[in-house]
């Protein structure tokens, strides 16, 4: 075809973001009023069946107008339910590959567990990731997998120091597409030290004109940095017809007319550009009509984002007050009317894939019970006159238990109270209720060796931290659990000696002074071992450690499908011990 790159061109372009393993539809429950009375209705919103029925529909319109069409994913596929607890990516790529996404940005999300299920995610897309400030050039080649083994990814060009771009060509003239994520990433989620993020605007700078050099005007950037990013971006650099973002979670549009608060207009315009965004967990899409003149600016655009309802409406019957007539009917009727709302069906295809393959699993996974407690298995962030949390000391001790199962001969293990998310009632304890609620996200646990004499720096980093003692605190997540280690904390000490009495377990069970000079092992989150919320001290291990592809919840189903009679010993000792403090 004859590139046209001098010419206007108009296309469709539709987009989601933070879907976040989200592939069912969600209950959501909206807030109507009608003849002055509020209607509270729960609906079927969202997942990735309507998402492809309403793209199809939307490539369809694309099509009788002679536009053409894009649909884009801003990133953070990974993470958020069971289907990536469970299947680690897979189900993710194929239900991706359903819905014929022409581009995916990288998220911070689909990097909280290293790059090695990146790479397995990348040999089973069929559409390109991009990650145009991500230097994978140096990736180690003793992997077992490397992601810059693959074709698909647009990573950092190291020869032209830009990012790596692709073309959709449109009506015979040329789109670029290239992506940047948050630059801080090793800050927030967990790439290989192998694989830094380079500055976004440097990157966004030297690709444009890397872009234009081969005389393409007209320019799309996919971005995971953040909504108040993007805007900062699109004000400093020029160039950028649109943005497609993702990682905020912002619905752009006025959707207070059925409950939700309402947000900036979608497609905000900073100079230049337009940057839009879609909201989060496949409930909604963006879609607009955009077109770049023959200078690459774009001189129309109009557009929106909508929620994706079905068709049934549920009212509590149970609630006392007495609903208008036709309460129902015209709720329904309210909804169509909405112009940010499309009722839409199923996709058959993407529905079945998720029927035959992955539900049934999930379902498994939700009935399959690992342990039973007679009693409250209590969680607290920092012990109060109850005592301390029953569950973190014991998902502290199940990565000890996993990392030494691995062959690391592991002395104790550390986490924080944040990394546990909820108590667990009595009865049969499902994977569901751990992978769902105890331990939800998917952070993998690692391995390090350090020097004695930093274990009492990271102990007291930790409780400063979580008691804002002499320091300004992130919050009491950080409290530290620990297994074979015990100590008792002085808040009135001056800082530097608040721990005191520091003991290690040894293999015969007894315990010992911790040595100053002597290297021990330890196992923590990733998280963790990045030295945040006040465990800085722990980056004074040797080298990097090891961050292994095993997750918070894959170390405790494990500890309690083999170690469930010792489990109901020990968690009925810990629900009424005291934290030893002073």
């Amino acid at each position: 075809m004859i590139q046209k790159n001098n010419q206007s061109v108009s296309l469709l372009l539709a987009h989601i973001n933070d879907t976040h393993s989200y592939f069912e539809p969600s209950s959501l429950q909206l807030k109507l009023t009608i003849e002055q009375q509020t209607l509270q209705p729960y609906v079927s919103a969202g997942g990735f069946a309507r998402i492809a029925t309403r793209v199809n529909q939307l490539r369809q319109q694309a099509k009788e107008s002679d536009k053409g069409f894009l649909f884009l994913h801003a990133g953070d596929c990974f993470q958020g339910t069971l289907y990536f607890s469970l299947f680690k990516g897979r189900a993710n790529a194929e239900l991706l590959n359903a819905l014929n996404i022409d581009a995916m940005a990288l998220g911070n999300h689909e990097l909280d567990m290293g790059n090695e299920p990146v790479a397995y995610f990348l040999k089973r897309i069929n559409f390109p990731l991009l990650a145009g400030n991500w230097d994978v050039s140096n990736e180690s080649k003793d992997k077992p997998v490397r992601v810059s083994q693959a074709d698909n990814l647009r990573s950092f060009n190291t020869n032209e120091q830009c990012a790596h771009w692709i073309v959709k060509t449109v009506n015979g003239v040329d789109i670029a597409i290239f992506s940047l994520a948050l630059d801080k990433m090793a800050e927030i989620s967990n790439p290989d030290q192998d694989t830094p993020f380079i500055n976004a605007i440097e990157v966004a700078n030297s690709t444009i004109k890397n872009i234009h050099k081969h005389s393409v005007k007209n320019i799309i950037l996919l971005s995971h940095l953040g909504y108040e990013a993007d805007l900062d971006l699109a004000s400093k650099v020029k160039g950028i017809g649109v943005i497609v973002g993702g990682h905020s979670h912002r619905l752009q549009g006025d959707f207070s007319s059925v409950g939700l608060e309402k947000d900036d207009d979608y497609g905000q315009k900073i100079g230049q550009t337009f940057v839009v965004q879609a909201g989060y967990h496949a409930l909604s899409m963006g879609h607009c009509e955009v077109t770049f003149d023959a200078e690459g600016n774009v001189s129309h655009f109009n557009g929106k984002n909508e929620l994706l309802l079905g068709r049934r409406l549920c009212l509590d019957a149970s609630l006392s007050q007495v609903y208008v007539d036709n309460a129902h009917v015209k709720a329904s009727e309210m909804l169509k009317q909405n112009p940010n709302i499309v009722i839409c069906k199923k996709d058959p295809m993407v529905h079945d894939i998720l029927l035959n393959k992955y539900i049934p699993r999930v379902r498994k996974l939700q009935k399959t019970i690992v342990a039973k407690s007679d009693f409250p298995l209590r969680h607290v962030r920092i012990p109060d006159k109850d005592g301390p949390s029953v569950l973190a000391p014991l998902v502290a001790e199940s990565f000890l238990f996993m990392m030494n199962k691995q062959g690391f001969d592991v002395d104790f293990s550390i986490h924080n109270a944040g990394g546990v998310r909820s108590s667990l009632n009595p009865g049969n304890i499902t994977i569901a209720d751990i992978a769902g609620k105890l331990l939800p996200f998917a952070v993998p646990i690692g391995v390090y060796e350090i020097e004695g004499r930093y274990l009492s720096m990271i102990l007291e980093g930790a409780m400063n931290n979580a008691f804002n003692n002499g320091v300004e605190g992130t919050g009491s997540g950080s409290y530290p659990y620990t297994h074979n280690l015990r100590y008792t904390y002085d808040a009135d000490k001056p800082s530097g000696q608040r721990i005191d009495s520091l003991h290690i377990c040894n293999r015969e069970g007894d315990w010992q002074l911790i040595e100053h000079d002597r290297l021990y092992t330890g196992t923590s989150s990733a998280y963790t071992m990045k030295g945040k919320e006040g465990y800085d001290a722990i980056i004074n291990m040797r080298k990097h450690g090891t961050v292994t592809s095993f997750s918070m919840a894959d170390c405790f189903v494990e500890f309690l499908q083999v170690n469930n009679d010792r489990f109901q010993h020990t968690s009925s000792v810990l629900s009424r011990s005291k934290q030893n403090l002073r």
